[in-house]
């Protein structure tokens, strides 16, 4: 916002930059009512066409052009600066769409999958033509010795060749081209995965923070009706002057306390920052309501973009062995030669076939086929491996969700309530004067703590939602 003294300054600045010089002034346009009473103050400048009217117009007209003045000045002030132009504060659902359009990760992972998309186009096709230009037979020694048309036998040669790859080994690198694929897209999924979750938990921890952060600044509030309380008493007489000291010792603990929180507050933001890219980032709104069903989320653990990720790299492995394998079978390749003599001899063709012997499997192709025959094996029990470990994770994050739930029904049930009676019973006493300041506000603070506390158990509840839908739902859309 600009402030109006600012503005009040500028024209002072420029009167001083212009002494006496009433042109440089803005022209302002003296109002309708006031040229039908003066019409000679719409033919002069602002100060000549007011002091040519009579007193009564000149205090209509200054009026009149005063008020515009200050409406000038307001709507100057009121205009947003750039610091105020702010992005809104993100909903749950607004920041995991801007996460999915700002991330760099998933950008990155993208265009991955493009790369291993346009790889794949070439998997299968033949190897380039080759070019040969050269000089068969050229003397070095004897009479002709450095003279390219002096014996008959020199000539001019170019050709070309071409390799053809056998069908089979063709085929198994187009296999392995598509196993790639599937890798980069099961890889951007689970990016997606991860930043769709983080996301997510970044919004969940900033807004749990700011409202245990508003609870403790409900209790700063009561501290002051409780110290007005106290200096009552003081001039009555009725309390220690020590007793004084005790809500600003109180006010410390909370202050400390709060500090944790705007710390935790802090690093929230800084989280979401960091996935949806906007340095303003705030959490506005509800978090969601989310359901969780077991069931569902055991029958679709297989397709997790971790296991489908493994999926991908098994058939990768797989399709290893198939190009293994076809190493055993021979490529072949054709090329024709053309070579231009001296004028007096003629010019020669020559085509050629050559094949490649693949003699010796038991030492070269053999030994590689086994070796990818057994990461191809690993790869499949690797992918076992971790489908169990998806599955007794699910049940361990399950099982915290079941007592994070119970934990939050307690406090919600007993300890708040109890805390909060527990609360007015002692005010109630220190107003009877049947009880000691101390007590009293350990009963305040005993009641904000349990308030906060529950927050935090309200807040790991919608974190274990979260993980487990985000987690082990097939697609992480179940929000």
């Amino acid at each position: 916002m600009v402030p109006i003294k600012r503005v009040v300054r500028r024209s002072e600045f420029v009167s001083r930059l212009h002494p006496g010089e009433d042109a440089r002034e803005p022209s302002v346009t003296i109002p309708k009512a006031a040229r039908m009473q003066c019409p000679e103050a719409g033919t002069r400048s602002p100060r000549e066409g007011v002091a040519g009217c009579p007193a009564t117009v000149r205090r209509g007209v200054a009026r009149c052009v005063s008020k515009i003045f200050m409406r000038v000045l307001l709507a100057v002030a009121l205009t947003p600066s750039t610091a105020m132009l702010r992005a809104e504060p993100l909903t749950f659902e607004a920041a995991l769409a801007r996460a999915a359009r700002e991330a760099p990760s998933l950008r990155a992972s993208e265009a991955g999958v493009k790369a291993a998309r346009s790889e794949a186009i070439a998997a299968d096709r033949l190897p380039d033509p080759t070019l040969e230009v050269g000089i068969r037979d050229f003397p070095v020694t004897g009479p002709d010795a450095g003279r390219i048309n002096s014996d008959n036998f020199t000539m001019r040669t170019i050709g070309v060749s071409q390799e053809f790859t056998n069908p089979a080994k063709r085929r198994a690198r187009a296999a392995r081209a598509g196993a790639d694929i599937g890798v980069s897209e099961a890889g951007y999924a689970l990016e997606a995965q991860s930043v769709r979750l983080e996301t997510a938990l970044a919004w969940i921890d900033l807004h749990y923070s700011k409202r245990r952060l508003d609870q403790l600044s409900l209790l700063d509030r009561s501290l002051s009706d409780l110290q007005a309380t106290v200096s009552a008493r003081l001039t009555a007489g009725t309390a220690r002057p020590s007793q004084a000291l005790e809500p600003d010792q109180l006010r410390a603990a909370i202050n400390d306390r709060r500090s944790e929180l705007e710390a935790e507050v802090a690093k929230a933001r800084a989280r979401l920052v960091r996935f949806t890219g906007d340095p303003q980032a705030d959490a506005a709104g509800e978090p969601p309501s989310i359901e969780i069903d077991p069931d569902r989320l055991t029958a679709g653990v297989a397709a997790l973009p971790r296991l489908l990720a493994l999926d991908a790299q098994t058939r990768a492995a797989q399709a290893e062995v198939g190009i293994a394998r076809a190493e055993k079978r021979p490529d072949w390749r054709v090329s024709a030669m053309y070579g231009r003599r001296e004028p007096n001899f003629g010019d020669l063709v020559s085509v050629q076939v050559s094949i490649d012997l693949p003699l010796f499997g038991g030492r070269r192709q053999n030994p590689r086929i086994e070796a990818r025959a057994n990461e191809a094996e690993r790869a499949r029990f690797d992918r076992l491996a971790a489908e169990r470990e998806v599955l007794a994770a699910l049940e361990a994050d399950l099982a915290d969700y079941a007592m994070h739930q119970r934990q939050l029904e307690n406090a919600r049930g007993l300890l708040v309530p109890l805390a909060r009676r527990r609360g007015e019973l002692d005010q109630a006493s220190y107003a009877a004067g049947t009880l000691d300041l101390g007590s009293a506000l350990l009963s305040s603070l005993a009641l904000a703590e349990a308030e906060v506390e529950a927050l935090a158990r309200e807040a790991e509840v919608a974190r274990d939602v979260v993980r487990l839908n985000f987690t082990y739902g097939s697609t992480g859309d179940d929000d």
